[in-house]
């Protein structure tokens, strides 16, 4: 498996993948799953890909060797859109190659990839291309994409990131974004992949690849992870509706409620406290057997 995130901000664009990909606990293995397709001057284009590696190896090398003059490119698209379109093509061509010999085998067509990036003319656009070779492409409102293992680091980015946001601070949340993802799952790994476009440079502005040597990941690991626990012991415990609290203090619990409890078979002595004597219970309109 493997962790993506694509952000398309008013700044520019960051772009940030892992390289891990394995077939069980004991296969193991590194792959870069980031392709950069810079003409500087002219355009600046980034494939990220996640799913299954034979496939989406397999769709890279059909859109790197589409060079021709005569050949529908990324080298010749005249906008990101006809851009992204020779990448869904491409997904497709593999999929009509290998699709029925995958399913013989039991295995699922699965791949995902973002594409985004700035030809000369045009403003950047993000898009996130599916396993049928359809795409979406990012808005204002959602100005980021996710492949593989998202869910783990999606919280951070809801809460901080917006068009607005600088490309430094895009780049310190898609870290930590990643981070999160490290910290929860073994199949997404080090070592990192991190492009940082500036608008309308239409050339790699900034880009490092970090492993576990890299301080500033090192940093972020660490500062993370205790800034995240001094938070959560700042946060005061719940206060219960018959517990002493200072005036003003947020209640967990203000009226008394009760849960909705199954009935109780007929065998069972049941010993049925005044304040419990009215309770809701899962077969609607049953009331709590008087004691015996």
């Amino acid at each position: 498996m493997t962790y993506c995130v694509a952000m398309r901000l008013n700044a520019g664009l960051v772009f940030l993948s892992d390289s891990r990909t394995n077939a069980g606990v004991d296969q193991i293995s590194t792959f870069r799953k980031m392709t950069v397709f810079e003409h500087p001057g002219e355009r600046l284009m980034v494939l990220l890909s996640a799913g299954n590696l034979a496939i989406t190896q397999a769709v890279r090398q059909i859109v790197c060797e589409r060079t021709g003059p005569h050949d529908d490119s990324l080298w010749n698209a005249k906008s990101m859109f006809e851009a992204v379109r020779v990448v869904g093509e491409a997904v497709r061509e593999v999929r009509t190659r290998d699709s029925v010999a995958l399913k013989d085998a039991g295995i699922e067509f699965a791949c995902s990839f973002i594409f985004g990036g700035q030809i000369r003319g045009e403003g950047m656009r993000l898009f996130h291309v599916y396993a049928a070779g359809n795409f979406i492409e990012a808005t204002p409102e959602n100005p980021y994409f996710q492949i593989g293992e998202a869910k783990y680091g999606k919280p951070i980015i809801d809460r901080v990131i917006g068009p607005a946001t600088g490309l430094d601070e895009a780049a310190k949340c898609a870290l930590i974004s990643m981070d999160s993802t490290l910290r929860s799952n073994i199949s997404v790994g080090l070592p990192l992949d991190l492009l940082v476009y500036e608008a309308d440079s239409l050339r790699v502005t900034r880009f490092v690849q970090i492993d576990h040597a890299n301080q500033y990941m090192q940093m972020i690991r660490n500062a993370w992870g205790a800034r995240l626990k001094q938070v959560f012991q700042e946060i005061p415990d719940p206060t219960w509706r018959d517990a002493n609290a200072a005036p003003g203090a947020p209640r967990l619990e203000t009226e008394l409620t009760h849960p909705v409890r199954a009935p109780l078979p007929a065998s069972v002595e049941v010993d049925v406290h005044p304040e419990a004597s009215h309770v809701q219970l899962v077969a609607q309109g049953t009331q709590a057997r008087p004691p015996r």
